[in-house]
């Protein structure tokens, strides 16, 4: 039976010491290429602590079947060897089917942040994108004030804003608060 859920891929590069600027022109090599395929729904990359050299790549798409499509090319097995002499461990991939897993550790030996933390970023990016976007909305959109046309485009704006744009951001940002106990 076919995966209609949108899917996650997460790649997991470790690279070998002052590898990072040809690491990152391979980055703006494969990115454009791989939102050139079919279902690709955007992409993050999650760029290393000061002093490491954990790069993490996230790749959306809108199905597993698309998703696979990519991870299986020829195109991206061939960038991949590319890239392969910069990485200490090779290529890893995970692929998540669950909604939401901006707190999951890039590693299974790395602790989950605590819920509070959850709790206090997702909560940051949450009330004013919640507070702003019908503000802007209303303005834009005054013909739809109190109809649930413009509460649905409200809602999928501040999820869109979460998803795409300010988790990504803040995640980055907080990453060495998140990691302490």
């Amino acid at each position: 039976m076919a995966q209609n859920k949108p899917v996650t891929l997460v790649i997991t590069h470790s690279l070998l010491p002052e590898q990072a600027e040809m690491y990152e022109q391979w980055l703006g090599k494969i990115m454009p290429v791989a939102a050139e395929f079919p279902g690709h729904l955007g992409a993050n990359v999650i760029r290393p602590a000061e002093g490491q050299n954990l790069w993490n790549i996230i790749i959306r798409f809108d199905t597993l079947e698309h998703l696979y499509a990519w991870t299986q090319s020829e195109t991206r097995n061939a960038l991949v060897k590319e890239i392969a002499p910069l990485l200490t461990e090779g290529d890893k991939t995970e692929v998540h089917t669950e909604a939401a897993f901006w707190f999951t550790p890039p590693a299974a030996h790395v602790r989950r942040p605590k819920q509070w933390k959850q709790f206090l970023l997702t909560l940051l990016v949450i009330f004013p994108s919640t507070n702003l976007v019908p503000s802007l909305t209303g303005l834009l959109l005054p013909g739809l004030k109190g109809t649930l046309l413009l509460h649905f485009i409200n809602d999928a704006c501040v999820v869109a804003l979460v998803v795409w744009l300010w988790m990504p951001i803040v995640t980055r940002l907080f990453a060495g608060w998140l990691k302490k106990n």
